[in-house]
């Protein structure tokens, strides 16, 4: 399970954003790591309207994406995982740092053993 989890200013032109790209680099970068599933690897995207930014400047633009991983992977691994999606993250969204404000932030958290139950066939169609 990796899952991406994309929010981002609503000032984000659909052209910059390129989600599909995104995600499609993401998704291999995962997938390159050999720790995750490639079925359980998923991305998903929100805009965000209703936001301030530090001076309230309308071109400051924000993105922030999270990472859920499951449990099961060494501190070295998802150290390296991190960076690994860091990386393909920034390089993404670089053009955004010489047009203006951007605040850009990443986490990616391991989700704790709990109670969880999903079902799955795309294993079936890949």
């Amino acid at each position: 399970m990796a899952h991406f989890v994309l929010e981002y200013s609503s000032n984000l032109s659909n052209e910059v954003l390129d989600l599909h790209n995104l995600f499609s680099k993401l998704h291999a970068s995962a997938k390159d790591t050999g720790l995750f599933p490639y079925k359980g690897i998923r991305s998903r995207a929100f805009a965000c309207n209703d936001y301030r930014m530090a001076d309230g400047n309308p071109n400051h633009v924000f993105m922030h994406l999270s990472v859920l991983i499951g449990a099961g992977r060494t501190m070295e691994e998802k150290e390296a995982a991190a960076k690994i999606f860091f990386d393909v993250f920034e390089a993404h969204f670089h053009s955004c740092f010489d047009n203006g404000g951007v605040a850009m932030s990443f986490e990616m958290r391991e989700l704790e053993p709990v109670l969880k139950y999903n079902k799955n066939n795309i294993q079936d169609y890949l």
